[in-house]
């Protein structure tokens, strides 16, 4: 994989969260010509370069995705892009709908022209479970962000960019994620605030979240999305695990129902898509099923052990959650609490 980003260029949208920050610091590691970090947070910017200020190819770039003009001067010589910039929190976008169109939507068409106009070699899309079988705004937004890119191959014309999607199930241990929140109601002795204990989700860390990027980078013949194989967790389980193992009192716990546009489970790959869908060991595989003359033979493309994908859906709703001995095994052995 080092052969893939070493001497390029590489730039990522939304370069300072907890995915965008850590693909850098994995990038770093390959000896690439340069990262550049695309971010709107001043602050943010500035804590990343003071933790990696020893590596001389890192560029801070301060900017919006919904400025294409400020993205196509920040892309000139890239040869990666990574797009991480996004809204992502489902009740925020509920209520600010608008707001993630512009950012998730319109965001996402400008680092495709900021692409095509810099004739990068690949973009690589970071979405979400919450598109399939979308019901918020947040999914709704990133569906279209997702089909944006993927179908970017059927009008691209001569220009060389690769586009491809990965997908994300619930990234624990990242900022905003449940036990973030968890940890930090309990470190200010506040009431840990539950949604609904019967829901399932899966789990995933951030190292396995980039490892699933930097991999999609090598495989993609453009077109696709790629999808982890994960396990599920449910939430009561991982409530019980982290009140034991911050010593907070279970009486504290308050149920406040189900928020605005949340699924109770939770779903990476519908029945249609994988119809189409391959698979390996530790990965879905959705091709593009655009017609194009770069794409005709879909079907006949090869990817390293890859075969005919034999599930019908993959979701929490229907894959067998882990017992809590097993999670909570998962969460020390991923780093997620430590």
């Amino acid at each position: 994989m080092k052969k893939i980003f070493e001497n390029k260029t590489i730039l990522i949208t939304g370069g300072c969260g907890s995915i965008g920050s850590e693909i850098v610091r994995q990038l770093l590691k390959h000896e690439p010509k340069q990262v550049r970090v695309f971010d709107n947070r001043e602050t943010e910017l500035f804590h990343l370069k003071e933790e990696l200020k020893q590596h001389g190819n890192l560029r801070l770039l301060l900017g919006d995705i919904r400025d294409v003009e400020r993205l196509k001067f920040g892309m000139q010589g890239v040869d990666i892009v990574f797009h991480a910039a996004a809204l992502k929190h489902v009740p925020l976008c509920e209520y600010n709908p608008f707001e993630a169109m512009k950012t998730n939507v319109q965001g996402t068409q400008n680092v495709i022209e900021a692409c095509f106009d810099a004739n990068v070699d690949k973009l690589i899309n970071i979405s979400t479970d919450k598109v399939t079988n979308a019901i918020n705004t947040l999914g709704a937004t990133k569906l279209l962000a997702e089909k944006l890119v993927n179908n970017a191959e059927f009008y691209k014309g001569d220009k060389r960019t690769k586009f491809a999607s990965v997908r994300f199930g619930n990234v624990l241990g990242s900022r905003g994620s449940v036990i973030d929140l968890f940890r930090k109601q309990i470190e200010r002795k506040q009431p840990i605030t539950i949604t609904d204990p019967k829901m399932t989700r899966f789990i995933m860390s951030i190292p396995e979240a980039v490892h699933l990027v930097l991999k999609a980078t090598e495989m993609t013949q453009g077109g696709e999305v790629f999808i982890l194989k994960m396990p599920s967790f449910k939430l009561q389980d991982l409530i019980t695990i982290i009140n034991d193992h911050y010593g907070n009192d279970h009486e504290n716990n308050i149920h406040i129902g189900l928020r605005q546009g949340e699924k109770m489970y939770e779903e990476l790959m519908t029945e249609e898509e994988s119809g189409n869908a391959l698979e390996t060991d530790d990965l879905f595989i959705l091709p593009t099923l655009v017609n194009t003359p770069h794409h005709t033979n879909w079907k006949q493309r090869n990817y390293a052990g890859a075969k005919k994908a034999t599930t019908k859906t993959y979701s929490t709703k229907t894959q067998k959650s882990l017992s809590k001995e097993e999670l909570h095994k998962t969460l020390l052995e991923k780093g997620i609490i430590d």
